[in-house]
């Protein structure tokens, strides 16, 4: 009896033994040579990468949009046209610490042709915007920032018209590359939020705001186009700026707005505003095509816009696209 009780004992004990060694945890040995972190399980060496912070985000949108108007033997009549507005945003964002540097480039161009006219084809949509802002974070929400903004078009523009008695139109030149260009320098305060659901808005504040308007053709600059002192190409103004930028707002799903409004007022004469504001509605369709609103509206005192019947006044500049096409992220 002693002897089985002997073996039954032997055996719950190699049973117990066996099983406390399976529960056994490997614990693995951790080494840190050279900041490279070298984790030893068993005999093989893990090497642990260190987790690379990145403080630079980029990115932009693409756009093109078509429309072909195509007409033969159409008893209703009408004209056979062609039209393409095509454009690109990038942006280039830096965070590191209490430093913070955003950039962005916008670029728009656009063209209708029709067959039946003097000049067949005629610009419909021309700027290029550069805006950059460094700042230094002073709480959670208050940077101090210098701005530095830079607007102008591309290729020449021309007003089409036709004088009393003749046959066919005219036109007269009106502005081109850097006539006029737009360059704005600023300091001061700049507010930024994000909210929960993604929508951001920054302001800045600056009472230390200098303006240069370049007008670069001669012609132009002759005529005394864009306030410039008649045969001078540049017209330096200082004074106080209001930007309201980064307005990134969801109206709902798939529905986005975008807006820009800069607001400077010459020490000189102040309290008379000069207005540049831009505006975005875009609804996307898919992953690839969306539709987009677009509004431009800008004012200057100093700018005097030519009318239908030869006066030049003052005028506020009203621009506004409606475009159903391609649409790309990246």
């Amino acid at each position: 009896m002693r002897h089985c009780l002997f073996v039954i004992g032997f055996f719950f004990l190699s049973y117990f033994s066996l099983v406390k060694a399976q529960d056994k945890k490997i614990v693995p040995d951790t080494v840190i040579i050279d900041r490279d972190t070298l984790v030893m399980l068993g005999d093989s060496l893990i090497v642990q990468e260190p987790i690379k912070e990145t403080f630079w985000k980029t990115g932009g949108t693409y756009t093109l949009n078509i429309q072909q108007v195509t007409l033969s033997n159409w008893a209703a009549g009408g004209t056979g046209s062609f039209a393409l507005n095509t454009g690109a945003t990038l942006f280039a964002n830096f965070k590191k610490d209490s430093k913070v540097w955003d950039t962005q480039l916008t670029v728009n161009l656009g063209f209708n042709r029709q067959n039946d006219r003097a000049y067949t084809t005629r610009k419909t949509n021309d700027n290029f915007i550069f805006v950059s802002n460094y700042g230094r974070q002073l709480s959670e929400k208050l940077f101090l920032t210098t701005q530095l903004d830079a607007r102008t078009q591309l290729v020449a523009g021309y007003k089409y018209s036709k004088p009393a008695g003749a046959e066919q139109e005219i036109r007269t030149k009106i502005s081109d590359l850097l006539a006029p260009g737009y360059l704005q320098s600023s300091t001061g305060i700049n507010y930024k939020r994000t909210f929960a659901d993604k929508s951001r808005l920054s302001v800045i504040v600056s009472p230390f705001t200098g303006r240069f308007t370049l007008v670069m053709s001669d012609s132009l600059s002759q005529a005394g186009a864009f306030g410039v002192i008649s045969g001078e190409n540049v017209r330096a103004e200082a004074g106080m700026s209001l930007g309201v930028g980064g307005v990134d707002v969801v109206l709902m799903d798939n529905v986005t707005w975008k807006a820009d409004l800069n607001l400077f007022s010459n020490y000189e004469r102040f309290g008379n505003l000069v207005v540049n504001f831009n505006s975005l509605i875009r609804m996307k369709v898919n992953k690839y095509i969306s539709t987009r609103i677009e509004t431009a509206l800008i004012y200057d005192e100093q700018v005097l816009i030519k009318q239908d019947d030869g006066r030049s006044k003052q005028a506020i500049q009203f621009q506004n696209l409606i475009n159903f096409g391609i649409s790309v992220d990246f």
